[in-house]
């Protein structure tokens, strides 16, 4: 279960999140939604451990993300799988590799690499790309990279900032439709999004952000905001 409990994050003399508080389920799939500056990309940052609230707490499982330890990151990082709308693709890495590279940082071995690999490529429809560099792919191939190399350790959470922003339509929904799937096996999805037509397809859950605070927390939400 994910919780954030009054949770505030001031940049200087402004506030990007006031006194949010949520609570998650196990095998949820969400949608963040708001304007620009509504704190999307904070409650993402937050979660992840990247930043800490300035107030309020913030738990994961087990973990209070705002008082992880340096020794409790690597195991906290390997339950969350993360996307962004810039893909973040290593460029001199292959296709192979980049995903690849998620797991020799967890230290796992090279039978390990061979076997799950080509495993979670398939499974995003790019078991043909293996050689290629992420120069040669198009954006919606790219994202799916990412979402690839996010879901290698297999993850409790996914969190997807933004990760149909740079795509066109069809790509959009090929990833929309790759984040349903994964949901569908089990992992917990946070979509934080602007794009209303996503949000209201998907009709799950829609947590909505106006000006760092929540507007409104809905089950089977719509995205209200014009």
């Amino acid at each position: 279960m994910i919780i954030f409990q009054n949770v505030t994050k001031t940049y200087g003399k402004s506030n990007a999140l006031d006194k949010v508080g949520f609570k998650i389920q196990p095998g949820e799939f969400v949608s963040v939604v708001g304007r620009s500056g509504a704190g999307k990309s904070t409650v993402v940052k937050l979660l992840i451990g990247e930043e800490k609230p300035t107030k309020g707490q913030i738990f994961f499982g087990s973990f209070e993300v705002n008082k992880l330890l340096p020794k409790e990151f690597p195991e906290f990082r390997r339950r969350i799988g993360v996307i962004f709308q810039d893909f973040r693709l290593l460029a001199g890495k292959t296709v192979f590799e980049n995903v690849a590279f998620a797991l020799e940082v967890g230290g796992r071995s090279e039978r390990d690499i061979l076997e799950y690999v080509p495993q979670i490529l398939d499974m995003v429809g790019l078991k043909e790309k293996t050689a290629s560099f992420p120069a040669e792919l198009s954006g919606g191939e790219r994202q799916r990279v990412a979402i690839a190399r996010a879901m290698i350790n297999h993850p409790d959470v996914l969190i997807a900032d933004e990760p149909t922003g740079n795509l066109d339509p069809f790509n959009t929904w090929e990833v929309v439709k790759l984040l349903l799937k994964i949901n569908e096996l089990g992992s917990t999805v946070i979509l934080a999004t602007h794009d209303k037509e996503v949000v209201n397809t998907i009709g799950r859950r829609v947590i909505t952000l106006e000006d760092g605070a929540v507007l409104k927390d809905e089950e089977h939400g719509r995205f209200i905001l014009d």
